[in-house]
């Protein structure tokens, strides 16, 4: 009867669904070589890539794999022990038989510690997609930058050109043609630091993506702008019902309330049972069967030690948990108010600097082809344009990077999508 008992415990903690897994396994794509030529990648099949490919997520899944070994090991009898006495001929077995309830709790217990080990490992993963959104963001923006400086080399050659024809015309002073060539050579060198602002971006990338740094990568996507948000009443919510470390702690809070219970067991007996047979004598060996009980004696040691620690750490989570659920309010608040300044900033280049500057090289280009305005009136014109074309790409990446940062923040995809932007 005793032995029936103790087996439903066991298989009811494992029916409970302790011991099946949540985390979905790699992608087949981890195993498969890279190629030599160029990876293209959208950023949503980046993002897709690292969850299936980078290693900090696989030392994840093999934590919840020892967190799933764990149930088992909280649920198994203890081995028996057997001996043998030659010279007198007694063999024995012995083994210990904890009560039924205990069982159950420590099982109950290492379930919930596997739910918030497969949790985290849901945060880990939300981590590594925004890391990787916000690096294939700064690959864009670099390589923004980078058309930009070699637009911005293509106008001053042009520039450099229309000074020479003006000086042999005697319609220019020297003066214009020496910094005509001065800032073509600064255009110049700032293309080649693009040039390494690229190769480093795509390096961080391809980390996430678990290649090789050097690997050659380019970007599907273009840097677009994104769309209108909800409201942040409704991503509040949405945050408080989807972040995987909220829900983490509350398993780790059902494990520790668990472990309370069962050291408040302390008074349950275990059963020591022993089978002893003797065969020194002539005729049938007699067997003799021991059961012992322990005697809850010491109750006072229970209840300043073990009961009294387990009670104190289901108070520490329930501190932790109002410290959490403030915290993640705030980060919401905080990424959702980045989010919208950020647009807003894009859409005012977008809409109101830029055009402004673009007029206003034209003008002075066009004036100063036709022997109007000076030199330094068009490398004003024409710095001021390539700096708000910089400022615009920054922008669109940090409106991008902030969607990612809400997006993380809120725990849920945030269903924005992008819409495409012409850059001249």
């Amino acid at each position: 009867m005793l032995t029936s008992m103790l087996a439903a415990a066991v298989l009811g903690v494992a029916a409970s669904g302790g011991v099946h897994s949540t985390i979905p396994a790699p992608a087949s794509e981890a195993t498969e070589p890279d190629t030599v030529a160029p990876l293209v990648l959208t950023r949503r099949q980046a993002v897709d890539r690292a969850l299936a490919r980078n290693p900090q997520l696989q030392a994840a899944r093999e934590q919840v794999s020892q967190a799933r070994a764990r149930v088992w090991e909280a649920v198994q009898l203890p081995d028996p022990a057997g001996t043998y006495t030659p010279s007198s001929k007694q063999a024995g077995l012995e083994f210990d038989v904890p009560f039924p309830d205990k069982i159950r709790l420590a099982g109950s217990s290492a379930h919930s510690d596997l739910q918030a080990t497969e949790l985290d490992y849901t945060s880990a993963s939300q981590h590594i997609a925004s890391q990787t959104a916000q690096a294939y963001n700064a690959l864009l923006v670099t390589t923004r930058h980078e058309d930009d400086f070699r637009n911005a080399v293509k106008l001053a050659d042009d520039f450099v050109e229309k000074t020479q024809d003006r000086f042999a015309g005697g319609t220019a002073a020297q003066l214009d043609v020496i910094k005509a060539k001065v800032d073509r050579a600064q255009a110049q060198n700032a293309l080649i630091a693009s040039q390494l602002d690229v190769s480093n971006a795509r390096a961080a990338l391809n980390r996430l993506l678990a290649r090789d740094l050097g690997a050659p990568l380019q970007t599907a996507d273009s840097l677009s702008m994104p769309d209108s948000l909800d409201s942040l009443d409704r991503l509040r919510t949405l945050a408080m019902q989807s972040r995987p470390d909220l829900h983490s702690l509350a398993a780790q809070q059902r494990s520790a309330h668990s472990v309370t219970n069962l050291q408040r067991e302390w008074w349950l007996p275990d059963l020591t049972v022993s089978l002893s047979r003797d065969m020194s004598q002539a005729g049938p060996a007699s067997t003799e069967t021991d059961i012992g009980v322990g005697v809850p004696l010491f109750f006072w040691q229970h209840h300043k030690g073990q009961i009294a620690e387990a009670k104190h750490y289901e108070s520490q989570l329930a501190a932790a948990d109002q410290d959490l659920t403030a915290q993640v309010e705030e980060e919401v608040r905080t990424t959702y108010a980045t989010a919208v300044t950020a647009m807003q900033q894009a859409d005012y280049i977008r809409n109101e600097l830029l055009p402004e500057t673009r007029r206003a090289y034209q003008i002075a280009s066009v004036s100063y082809g036709l022997g109007g305005s000076s030199a330094l009136d068009v490398l004003d014109a024409q710095r001021a344009l390539i700096d708000a074309q910089s400022q615009y790409a920054d922008a669109l990446g940090a409106a991008n990077d902030a969607i990612a940062q809400l997006q993380l923040a809120v725990g849920a995809p945030l269903n924005t999508a992008t819409s495409g932007d012409n850059h001249e």
